[in-house]
């Protein structure tokens, strides 16, 4: 097997797992990763706009748009303009959103964050540069990506 070999067996062995935990988790809760994780930045935000909500998440200001739709669809927020400016909106969370968020499970892989954290700096720094390289290598770095683990559509920074 040639050393790349390795390294795209690795990929799909995260892949994998990272599908295998949204659908568990969208089981659960009925929700995708990206919806438990807009409304977590909703809780912690208190009241924000979507493009703060965009900037927490590290997603695209039309993704965060999409997601806020679906989740108003289910009565989870609700959106409300600015008396003061009409331009301005303020998302937030209904009692049954709220309720949702109170009861997530965990957004992050917790055996990944355990042994993570076990890990010094140096060895930290290295697992992001490498897999910061390999996105570059894949022509992915511009891909909208959040901080959670998650599968499903890919949408372009440019889009």
């Amino acid at each position: 097997m040639r050393d790349y070999d390795d390294i795209l067996v690795a990929l799909r062995r995260i892949t994998r797992a990272i599908d295998l935990e949204s659908k568990k988790l969208e089981k659960a809760t009925g929700l995708t990763t990206s919806q438990l994780l807009v409304l977590d930045a909703i809780h912690k935000l208190g009241d924000p706009s979507p493009s703060a909500i965009a900037r927490e998440v590290v997603l695209s200001q039309a993704t965060v748009t999409s997601l806020l739709d679906r989740l108003a669809r289910n009565e989870l927020v609700n959106r409300t303009k600015s008396q003061i400016d009409k331009r301005q909106v303020a998302v937030t969370l209904t009692d049954k959103g709220r309720a949702r968020v109170d009861n997530a499970p965990e957004l992050l892989q917790a055996g990944f964050l355990k042994e993570y954290r076990k890990l010094p700096d140096w060895q930290r720094n290295m697992l992001v540069a490498s897999l910061q390289q390999i996105a570059y290598m894949m022509d992915a770095e511009e891909l909208d990506a959040s901080p959670v683990l998650d599968v499903g559509e890919l949408h372009s920074h440019n889009t």
